[in-house]
């Protein structure tokens, strides 16, 4: 989606369920072979693994998380799933929540992580029309 001007960035963590618990040069190699596998390579930018909660958190997920209102409250059955302290409520609530972010750098939209990819999709497709039809009338 490049010619729409739409970048797509992932950011593996460790934080969910130990779910990325590879070394730097295991994740791409894990990604093709075992989950999803079936010789799987991302078609987007693959960040270092980091921490998106709690004191070792990256600045981007501050910044993100701070700029958008939380997608829920509840984190779910906790014990042994989630590998930060402290928890609040405008963090991030398990892997593959995403985050829409716009073209001046601020966030616009934010999805729970288990809204269907569909639902996602539209969104976008919307904000990049609404994006469009304002470069073009304005």
């Amino acid at each position: 989606m490049k010619p729409h001007g739409l970048t797509i960035l992932g950011f593996p963590c460790n934080q969910f369920g130990k779910q990325e618990p590879g070394q730097r040069h295991e994740i791409l190699p894990g990604l093709k072979h075992v989950r999803p596998g079936n010789g799987f390579i991302p078609n987007f930018l693959l960040f270092e693994k980091g921490d998106v909660n709690g004191k070792n958190e990256q600045e981007v997920y501050t910044f993100l998380k701070s700029s958008c209102p939380p997608v829920g409250i509840d984190f779910g059955p906790m014990y042994g799933r989630l590998f930060w302290e402290p928890l609040k409520s405008t963090d991030i609530k398990w892997n593959f929540e995403k985050f829409l972010v716009g073209r001046d750098g601020k966030p616009v939209m934010r999805w729970h992580p288990t809204i269907k990819i569909s639902v996602v999709r539209a969104d976008v497709r919307r904000y990049l029309l609404e994006q469009y039809a304002r470069d073009v009338f304005n």
